[in-house]
């Protein structure tokens, strides 16, 4: 279909109504930071909470089911996350205002606190059938979960499967978002997982430039709005998630199985022999994604659908520019300085960061050019996160280093850590 376009999407962020936003979130400051990463389409977040809906009313101009903000080029989807009566958190899209009045009316008449500060996203006494129900029948919308793997909020936290999360209208869902802490591929390992599309969004809690669109999707449709986003899922003509870009799972804060309280990494034999406490510090260990996928994983099981979309592993390039300074954190204002005249010379961050000559990049910057370099060659170790705590991305500028820090922090890199050598009690 020659109206069909590649479109940059992020499809989970939050409004400074829910907790640990940035009181600065607006529909302005999301555009304006949106065009500057290079993405095109965002969800507009918390839409049921009475203040941000006003915002977005006042905000967003609708045109045959596309909603957009004054002159800019990116386009909005209605969207919120609900956690449900098990704890687990729902990504919800609704096509229009009266669809979500709808499910704000249904929701009021149940009691559920949906306005003011702290209750952008709703806990809601009902489960994620019943929610379901109402969103996909009633309201006309999609649901699906919510960074899946997380191992307080996630659906794989409180069930076996998304099927046996959603019971009787299990047969209507269609996606599930990864999260920081799981891939493509760790979620593949869950033969039940096959029948979705995977969803990589940045869960942006503010609009600095390493949190919105840190993970986002490549989409094939003709435009940002939930209809076409309901054909994507259902694979209507050429349309389809053609890519998914986001973190290494590594830097993930829940990826290893790990300490809680001090982060101490274990394997998970190891961490169940300790019954899920801490030799270190005796606080409680989290079971990491990749344990946990592994757990539910089939050798038997069949492969991945033909449909999967490619995983591209990304590091946000405000993070880049911090480790070629070797500044404090990316937020800083030599950091942002950078940022800002690299996106102002050569448009995005996302063309910067995967399609620009490298030698454009160096020639404007030498330090960033460079570890921008060895981020396309992969030449990156990680000290992987677990427990709470984000991993480190240590980028390095030859082949040569690479191999050599692998050898010097054999110990530390990926989930394992200097406890893995340790015998526990148990062991002996």
């Amino acid at each position: 279909m020659s109206n069909l376009k590649l479109l940059d999407c992020d499809m989970h962020v939050h409004g400074p109504n829910s907790g640990g936003v940035s009181k600065n979130m607006s529909i302005p400051l999301m555009a304006e930071q949106a065009q500057l990463k290079g993405l095109h389409v965002l969800a507009t977040g918390d839409c049921l909470n009475k203040e941000w809906l006003v915002h977005l009313k006042n905000s967003l101009i609708e045109s045959n089911g596309t909603f957009s903000f004054k002159d800019s080029e990116i386009q909005f989807i209605l969207s919120t996350e609900i956690s449900d009566l098990h704890n687990v958190h729902q990504l919800c899209y609704f096509p229009d205002f009266a669809s979500v009045d709808l499910f704000r009316e249904k929701l009021i008449q149940q009691k559920v606190k949906l306005d003011g500060k702290g209750f952008g996203r709703p806990w809601v006494r009902i489960g994620a059938e019943k929610l379901a129900e109402t969103v996909i029948d009633e309201c006309k919308g999609l649901i699906g979960p919510a960074h899946g793997f997380t191992p307080y909020f996630g659906v794989f936290a409180h069930f076996n499967s998304v099927q046996q999360c959603f019971g009787s209208m299990a047969s209507e869902i269609k996606f599930m978002e990864l999260g920081l802490s799981a891939d493509s591929d760790i979620a593949d390992l869950i033969e039940s997982n096959h029948s979705l599309q995977y969803f990589s969004c940045s869960d942006a809690h503010s609009a600095w430039s390493d949190k919105l669109g840190r993970e986002f999707m490549r989409i094939r449709m003709t435009e940002g709005s939930l209809n076409e986003l309901k054909k994507v899922l259902d694979l209507k003509g050429e349309r389809r998630i053609e890519t998914n870009i986001g973190l290494d799972a590594r830097e993930g804060k829940y990826h290893c199985t790990a300490c809680s309280e001090c982060f101490a990494k274990y394997s998970l034999d190891q961490a169940l022999k300790l019954k899920m406490k801490c030799m270190q510090c005796g606080k409680s260990i989290k079971r990491g994604v990749r344990d946990l996928a592994l757990q539910l994983h089939n050798p038997e099981s069949k492969s991945k659908p033909e449909y999967r979309a490619e995983y591209v592993r990304s590091i946000p390039l405000a993070e880049i520019i911090k480790i070629a300074f070797k500044a404090e954190n990316a937020h800083s204002k030599k950091v942002q300085t950078v940022w800002r005249n690299f996106v102002e010379e050569f448009k995005s961050e996302i063309a910067i960061l995967l399609d620009v000559p490298i030698e454009n990049l160096i020639q404007k910057n030498p330090e960033v050019g460079k570890k921008i370099q060895a981020f396309r060659n992969n030449w990156v170790l990680f000290m992987a996160g677990g427990g709470g705590n984000y991993g480190v991305p240590i980028i390095c500028d030859s082949l040569k280093e690479l191999e050599q820090k692998k050898k010097e922090l054999k110990n530390k890199l990926d989930c394992h850590s200097e406890l893995q050598a340790q015998k526990i009690l148990t062991e002996f």
